[in-house]
Protein backbone atom coordinates (compact mmCIF):
# COMPACT_ATOMS: atom_id res chain seq x y z
CA UNK A 1 0.00 0.00 0.00
CA UNK A 2 1.19 3.50 -0.37
CA UNK A 3 2.14 5.55 2.43
CA UNK A 4 1.95 9.24 3.32
CA UNK A 5 4.25 11.65 1.62
CA UNK A 6 5.49 13.52 4.23
CA UNK A 7 5.16 15.16 8.09
CA UNK A 8 3.54 17.83 6.42
CA UNK A 9 0.60 16.40 5.73
CA UNK A 10 -2.70 17.74 7.91
CA UNK A 11 -3.20 15.65 11.03
CA UNK A 12 -6.93 16.05 10.72
CA UNK A 13 -9.58 17.30 7.93
CA UNK A 14 -12.77 18.26 8.05
CA UNK A 15 -15.44 17.88 4.47
CA UNK A 16 -18.49 17.95 3.12
CA UNK A 17 -19.70 14.19 3.59
CA UNK A 18 -18.89 12.35 0.98
CA UNK A 19 -21.01 9.95 -1.13
CA UNK A 20 -20.73 6.83 -3.21
CA UNK A 21 -21.25 7.33 -6.53
CA UNK A 22 -20.86 3.21 -7.30
CA UNK A 23 -21.74 0.55 -4.65
CA UNK A 24 -22.81 -2.96 -4.50
CA UNK A 25 -24.69 -4.50 -1.31
CA UNK A 26 -26.22 -7.51 -2.61
CA UNK A 27 -29.37 -8.37 -0.79
CA UNK A 28 -31.11 -10.21 1.70
CA UNK A 29 -29.03 -11.08 4.91
CA UNK A 30 -25.59 -9.42 3.37
CA UNK A 31 -27.40 -5.90 3.70
CA UNK A 32 -27.52 -6.40 7.25
CA UNK A 33 -23.83 -6.18 7.32
CA UNK A 34 -22.81 -3.64 3.90
CA UNK A 35 -25.15 -1.13 4.09
CA UNK A 36 -24.44 0.38 7.67
CA UNK A 37 -20.76 0.08 6.49
CA UNK A 38 -21.41 2.62 3.86
CA UNK A 39 -24.53 4.64 5.45
CA UNK A 40 -21.82 5.48 8.59
CA UNK A 41 -19.47 7.21 5.85
CA UNK A 42 -21.57 8.13 3.06
CA UNK A 43 -24.95 10.48 2.75
CA UNK A 44 -25.95 8.79 -0.74
CA UNK A 45 -24.69 5.79 -2.98
CA UNK A 46 -25.35 4.40 -6.44
CA UNK A 47 -26.42 1.37 -5.98
CA UNK A 48 -25.76 -1.43 -8.98
CA UNK A 49 -28.51 -3.23 -10.54
CA UNK A 50 -26.94 -6.61 -11.01
CA UNK A 51 -28.55 -8.83 -8.67
CA UNK A 52 -30.42 -12.55 -9.46
CA UNK A 53 -32.00 -11.79 -11.42
CA UNK A 54 -31.02 -8.38 -11.89
CA UNK A 55 -33.54 -4.88 -11.37
CA UNK A 56 -34.82 -4.11 -15.01
CA UNK A 57 -38.34 -2.43 -14.08
CA UNK A 58 -38.87 0.68 -11.93
CA UNK A 59 -41.06 -1.65 -9.92
CA UNK A 60 -38.15 -3.61 -8.64
CA UNK A 61 -35.85 -0.46 -8.12
CA UNK A 62 -38.32 0.98 -5.30
CA UNK A 63 -38.71 -2.35 -3.93
CA UNK A 64 -34.93 -3.05 -3.77
CA UNK A 65 -34.52 0.67 -2.65
CA UNK A 66 -37.27 -0.18 0.33
CA UNK A 67 -34.98 -3.35 1.41
CA UNK A 68 -31.94 -1.35 1.64
CA UNK A 69 -33.70 1.38 3.47
CA UNK A 70 -34.64 -1.17 6.14
CA UNK A 71 -30.94 -2.25 6.76
CA UNK A 72 -29.29 1.04 6.88
CA UNK A 73 -29.24 2.48 10.89
CA UNK A 74 -30.65 5.12 12.31
CA UNK A 75 -29.05 8.60 11.48
CA UNK A 76 -27.36 10.53 14.44
CA UNK A 77 -29.11 13.68 15.49
CA UNK A 78 -29.20 16.64 12.88
CA UNK A 79 -28.28 14.11 10.03
CA UNK A 80 -30.27 12.98 6.99
CA UNK A 81 -31.20 9.25 6.69
CA UNK A 82 -28.69 7.57 4.02
CA UNK A 83 -30.22 7.57 0.75
CA UNK A 84 -29.72 4.74 -1.53
CA UNK A 85 -29.33 5.95 -5.33
CA UNK A 86 -31.20 3.19 -7.61
CA UNK A 87 -30.26 2.30 -10.67
CA UNK A 88 -31.53 -0.01 -13.81
CA UNK A 89 -29.82 -2.88 -15.51
CA UNK A 90 -29.57 -2.39 -19.25
CA UNK A 91 -30.16 -5.78 -21.72
CA UNK A 92 -30.58 -5.95 -24.87
CA UNK A 93 -34.51 -5.70 -24.39
CA UNK A 94 -35.05 -3.18 -21.54
CA UNK A 95 -37.85 -1.15 -23.38
CA UNK A 96 -37.64 2.57 -23.96
CA UNK A 97 -40.96 3.44 -22.03
CA UNK A 98 -39.50 2.10 -19.07
CA UNK A 99 -37.49 5.27 -18.92
CA UNK A 100 -39.95 7.07 -17.71
CA UNK A 101 -41.30 5.37 -15.15
CA UNK A 102 -37.52 4.82 -13.90
CA UNK A 103 -37.41 8.88 -14.02
CA UNK A 104 -41.04 8.96 -11.78
CA UNK A 105 -39.92 6.60 -9.73
CA UNK A 106 -36.49 8.85 -8.88
CA UNK A 107 -34.26 5.93 -10.24
CA UNK A 108 -31.33 8.08 -11.46
CA UNK A 109 -28.97 5.66 -13.96
CA UNK A 110 -29.24 3.07 -16.00
CA UNK A 111 -25.78 0.52 -16.18
CA UNK A 112 -24.25 -1.01 -19.12
CA UNK A 113 -22.45 -4.38 -18.18
CA UNK A 114 -21.46 -5.90 -21.52
CA UNK A 115 -22.48 -9.59 -21.57
CA UNK A 116 -19.84 -11.71 -19.40
CA UNK A 117 -18.13 -8.86 -18.36
CA UNK A 118 -17.91 -9.76 -14.40
CA UNK A 119 -20.00 -10.44 -11.46
CA UNK A 120 -24.00 -11.51 -12.43
CA UNK A 121 -23.73 -9.80 -15.92
CA UNK A 122 -25.37 -12.39 -17.99
CA UNK A 123 -27.67 -10.95 -18.74
CA UNK A 124 -26.01 -8.07 -19.90
CA UNK A 125 -25.70 -6.38 -23.81
CA UNK A 126 -24.85 -8.56 -26.08
CA UNK A 127 -24.66 -5.38 -29.34
CA UNK A 128 -24.85 -1.61 -28.17
CA UNK A 129 -27.47 -0.58 -31.74
CA UNK A 130 -29.87 -3.07 -29.87
CA UNK A 131 -30.20 -0.57 -27.24
CA UNK A 132 -30.09 2.70 -29.33
CA UNK A 133 -34.09 3.61 -28.39
CA UNK A 134 -33.79 3.13 -24.87
CA UNK A 135 -30.30 5.17 -24.74
CA UNK A 136 -32.12 7.84 -26.80
CA UNK A 137 -35.25 7.80 -23.81
CA UNK A 138 -32.61 8.29 -21.49
CA UNK A 139 -31.18 11.33 -23.08
CA UNK A 140 -34.36 12.78 -23.14
CA UNK A 141 -35.47 11.83 -19.89
CA UNK A 142 -32.03 12.96 -18.07
CA UNK A 143 -31.18 9.30 -16.84
CA UNK A 144 -27.67 8.77 -16.97
CA UNK A 145 -25.56 5.63 -18.91
CA UNK A 146 -22.82 4.11 -15.98
CA UNK A 147 -20.82 1.88 -18.29
CA UNK A 148 -18.51 -1.09 -16.97
CA UNK A 149 -15.76 -0.06 -19.45
CA UNK A 150 -14.62 -3.44 -20.88
CA UNK A 151 -14.95 -5.38 -24.50
CA UNK A 152 -15.44 -9.20 -23.66
CA UNK A 153 -13.91 -11.51 -26.49
CA UNK A 154 -11.46 -13.69 -25.56
CA UNK A 155 -9.73 -12.87 -28.08
CA UNK A 156 -8.53 -9.51 -26.28
CA UNK A 157 -6.25 -9.55 -23.52
CA UNK A 158 -7.00 -9.10 -19.98
CA UNK A 159 -5.22 -6.14 -19.43
CA UNK A 160 -6.33 -4.60 -23.22
CA UNK A 161 -9.71 -5.04 -22.52
CA UNK A 162 -10.45 -1.57 -20.88
CA UNK A 163 -8.58 0.45 -23.91
CA UNK A 164 -9.99 -1.68 -26.70
CA UNK A 165 -13.77 -0.89 -25.05
CA UNK A 166 -12.72 2.87 -25.68
CA UNK A 167 -12.13 2.58 -29.09
CA UNK A 168 -14.59 0.46 -30.54
CA UNK A 169 -17.55 0.50 -27.74
CA UNK A 170 -17.57 4.08 -26.28
CA UNK A 171 -15.91 6.80 -28.88
CA UNK A 172 -19.05 5.19 -31.57
CA UNK A 173 -21.41 5.90 -28.75
CA UNK A 174 -20.62 8.93 -27.35
CA UNK A 175 -20.44 10.38 -30.87
CA UNK A 176 -24.43 9.00 -31.59
CA UNK A 177 -25.71 10.30 -28.35
CA UNK A 178 -23.78 13.84 -27.49
CA UNK A 179 -25.98 14.85 -24.72
CA UNK A 180 -25.89 11.62 -22.67
CA UNK A 181 -24.11 11.87 -19.65
CA UNK A 182 -21.95 8.78 -19.12
CA UNK A 183 -19.87 7.88 -16.05
CA UNK A 184 -17.05 5.61 -17.22
CA UNK A 185 -16.94 3.31 -14.65
CA UNK A 186 -14.14 2.13 -11.97
CA UNK A 187 -11.63 3.48 -14.95
CA UNK A 188 -7.88 1.16 -14.32
CA UNK A 189 -5.54 2.80 -17.34
CA UNK A 190 -3.45 5.91 -18.15
CA UNK A 191 -5.92 5.62 -21.80
CA UNK A 192 -9.57 5.56 -19.68
CA UNK A 193 -7.89 8.70 -17.89
CA UNK A 194 -6.81 10.38 -20.76
CA UNK A 195 -9.73 9.71 -22.47
CA UNK A 196 -12.16 11.22 -20.19
CA UNK A 197 -9.74 14.26 -20.02
CA UNK A 198 -10.76 15.08 -23.65
CA UNK A 199 -14.40 13.68 -23.73
CA UNK A 200 -16.04 16.76 -22.73
CA UNK A 201 -18.68 18.08 -19.89
CA UNK A 202 -20.56 15.11 -20.55
CA UNK A 203 -18.82 12.28 -19.40
CA UNK A 204 -17.16 11.39 -16.02
CA UNK A 205 -15.58 8.59 -14.81
CA UNK A 206 -15.35 6.91 -10.56
CA UNK A 207 -12.00 5.49 -9.78
CA UNK A 208 -11.89 3.33 -6.90
CA UNK A 209 -9.83 3.26 -3.86
CA UNK A 210 -8.00 -0.05 -4.60
CA UNK A 211 -7.09 1.31 -8.17
CA UNK A 212 -5.36 4.16 -6.50
CA UNK A 213 -3.73 2.44 -4.04
CA UNK A 214 -2.13 -0.99 -5.33
CA UNK A 215 -0.59 -2.29 -8.94
CA UNK A 216 -1.31 -5.89 -10.34
CA UNK A 217 1.51 -6.85 -8.25
CA UNK A 218 -0.60 -7.16 -4.92
CA UNK A 219 -2.39 -9.90 -6.95
CA UNK A 220 0.64 -11.95 -7.08
CA UNK A 221 2.86 -10.88 -3.69
CA UNK A 222 3.77 -14.14 -1.80
CA UNK A 223 1.01 -15.98 -3.44
CA UNK A 224 -2.67 -15.86 -5.24
CA UNK A 225 -4.40 -13.29 -3.02
CA UNK A 226 -7.62 -13.61 -4.37
CA UNK A 227 -9.12 -10.71 -2.33
CA UNK A 228 -7.21 -8.17 -4.60
CA UNK A 229 -8.92 -9.34 -7.68
CA UNK A 230 -11.43 -7.45 -9.18
CA UNK A 231 -12.63 -6.66 -12.64
CA UNK A 232 -11.61 -4.37 -14.48
CA UNK A 233 -8.29 -5.66 -12.85
CA UNK A 234 -5.40 -3.98 -11.20
CA UNK A 235 -3.22 -2.53 -13.88
CA UNK A 236 0.90 -1.78 -14.10
CA UNK A 237 2.16 1.14 -11.88
CA UNK A 238 2.29 3.36 -14.61
CA UNK A 239 -1.78 2.99 -14.60
CA UNK A 240 -2.04 3.77 -11.27
CA UNK A 241 -0.21 6.62 -11.53
CA UNK A 242 -1.86 8.12 -13.94
CA UNK A 243 -5.18 7.72 -11.94
CA UNK A 244 -3.87 9.22 -8.80
CA UNK A 245 -3.56 12.26 -11.13
CA UNK A 246 -6.82 12.43 -12.28
CA UNK A 247 -8.51 11.65 -8.86
CA UNK A 248 -5.89 14.52 -7.47
CA UNK A 249 -6.05 16.63 -9.82
CA UNK A 250 -9.44 18.70 -9.31
CA UNK A 251 -10.86 17.93 -12.43
CA UNK A 252 -14.91 17.83 -11.30
CA UNK A 253 -14.83 15.06 -14.43
CA UNK A 254 -13.35 12.66 -11.54
CA UNK A 255 -15.02 11.59 -8.45
CA UNK A 256 -15.48 8.66 -6.03
CA UNK A 257 -16.86 5.35 -6.52
CA UNK A 258 -15.84 2.77 -4.31
CA UNK A 259 -17.13 -0.20 -6.42
CA UNK A 260 -17.14 -1.94 -3.19
CA UNK A 261 -18.50 -5.67 -3.94
CA UNK A 262 -19.18 -7.85 -1.12
CA UNK A 263 -18.17 -11.50 -1.74
CA UNK A 264 -18.71 -15.05 1.16
CA UNK A 265 -14.86 -15.95 1.51
CA UNK A 266 -15.01 -19.32 0.83
CA UNK A 267 -16.16 -17.75 -2.86
CA UNK A 268 -13.13 -15.50 -3.37
CA UNK A 269 -10.97 -18.08 -2.39
CA UNK A 270 -12.34 -20.75 -4.84
CA UNK A 271 -10.86 -22.32 -7.44
CA UNK A 272 -12.45 -20.29 -9.49
CA UNK A 273 -13.12 -17.08 -6.89
CA UNK A 274 -14.89 -14.15 -7.61
CA UNK A 275 -14.38 -10.58 -9.19
CA UNK A 276 -14.51 -7.74 -6.51
CA UNK A 277 -13.12 -6.14 -3.49
CA UNK A 278 -14.84 -4.92 -0.49
CA UNK A 279 -14.06 -1.92 0.80
CA UNK A 280 -17.02 -0.23 2.32
CA UNK A 281 -15.70 -0.97 5.96
CA UNK A 282 -13.32 1.46 5.35
CA UNK A 283 -13.70 3.39 2.57
CA UNK A 284 -13.08 7.48 2.71
CA UNK A 285 -9.80 5.99 5.05
CA UNK A 286 -8.41 4.21 2.25
CA UNK A 287 -9.30 7.35 -0.04
CA UNK A 288 -7.33 9.40 2.17
CA UNK A 289 -4.34 7.35 2.76
CA UNK A 290 -3.79 7.63 -1.26
CA UNK A 291 -4.68 11.19 -1.40
CA UNK A 292 -2.04 11.59 1.81
CA UNK A 293 0.75 9.33 -0.46
CA UNK A 294 0.36 12.10 -3.33
CA UNK A 295 0.59 15.28 -1.16
CA UNK A 296 -3.28 16.35 -2.28
CA UNK A 297 -5.34 15.72 0.92
CA UNK A 298 -6.56 19.44 -0.10
CA UNK A 299 -8.20 18.01 -3.03
CA UNK A 300 -9.68 14.56 -1.65
CA UNK A 301 -13.09 16.90 -0.68
CA UNK A 302 -13.83 18.11 -4.66
CA UNK A 303 -13.27 14.05 -5.39
CA UNK A 304 -15.39 12.51 -2.62
CA UNK A 305 -18.18 15.09 -1.84
CA UNK A 306 -18.22 18.19 -4.28
CA UNK A 307 -17.94 16.89 -8.34
CA UNK A 308 -20.54 13.39 -8.26
CA UNK A 309 -23.29 15.87 -6.66
CA UNK A 310 -22.66 18.47 -9.29
CA UNK A 311 -22.38 15.60 -12.16
CA UNK A 312 -25.82 14.28 -11.47
CA UNK A 313 -27.55 17.59 -10.47
CA UNK A 314 -27.95 16.26 -6.97
CA UNK A 315 -27.76 18.97 -3.99
CA UNK A 316 -24.25 18.52 -2.43
CA UNK A 317 -24.62 17.28 1.31
CA UNK A 318 -24.99 19.48 4.09
CA UNK A 319 -23.33 17.44 6.99
CA UNK A 320 -19.33 17.20 7.34
CA UNK A 321 -17.44 13.96 8.36
CA UNK A 322 -13.93 14.57 9.56
CA UNK A 323 -11.17 12.59 9.40
CA UNK A 324 -8.02 12.18 11.68
CA UNK A 325 -4.34 10.93 11.44
CA UNK A 326 -4.37 7.61 13.64
CA UNK A 327 -3.58 4.69 13.12
CA UNK A 328 -5.95 1.98 13.89
CA UNK A 329 -6.32 -1.39 12.35
CA UNK A 330 -9.57 -2.78 10.57
CA UNK A 331 -11.02 -6.07 11.54
CA UNK A 332 -10.03 -8.63 9.53
CA UNK A 333 -13.37 -10.24 8.79
CA UNK A 334 -16.90 -9.21 9.22
CA UNK A 335 -20.09 -11.94 9.32
CA UNK A 336 -22.25 -12.09 5.91
CA UNK A 337 -25.65 -13.55 6.58
CA UNK A 338 -23.90 -17.25 7.37
CA UNK A 339 -20.75 -17.02 5.56
CA UNK A 340 -17.38 -14.80 6.04
CA UNK A 341 -16.23 -11.50 4.63
CA UNK A 342 -13.06 -10.65 4.10
CA UNK A 343 -12.40 -6.90 3.52
CA UNK A 344 -9.17 -5.11 1.85
CA UNK A 345 -6.76 -4.07 4.28
CA UNK A 346 -8.42 -6.02 7.15
CA UNK A 347 -6.45 -6.94 9.70
CA UNK A 348 -3.31 -4.14 8.01
CA UNK A 349 -2.86 -1.02 9.88
CA UNK A 350 -4.25 2.35 8.55
CA UNK A 351 -3.10 5.67 9.01
CA UNK A 352 -6.38 7.76 8.42
CA UNK A 353 -9.85 7.33 10.38
CA UNK A 354 -13.10 8.74 10.47
CA UNK A 355 -14.04 10.26 13.89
Amino acid sequence: MTQPSDSRSPSSLTLIRPDDWHLHVRDGEALKTVVPHTAAQFGRAVIMPNLRPPVTTAEQAVAYRKRIFSAAPKPFAGQKPFEPLMTLYLTDNLPANEIKRAKDARVVAVKLYPAGATTNSDAGVTDLRKTYKTLEAMQREGLLLLVHGEVTSSEIDLFDREAVFIDTQLIPLRRDFPELKIVFEHITTREAAQYVQSAGNFTAATITAHHLLYNRNAIFSGGIRPHYYCLPVLKREIHREALVAAATSGSPQFFLGTDSAPHAAHLKEHASGCAGCYTAHAAIELYAQAFDAAGAMDKLEGFASLFGPDFYQLPRNESTITLRRESWTPPESYALGDAVLKPLAGGEVLQWRMV
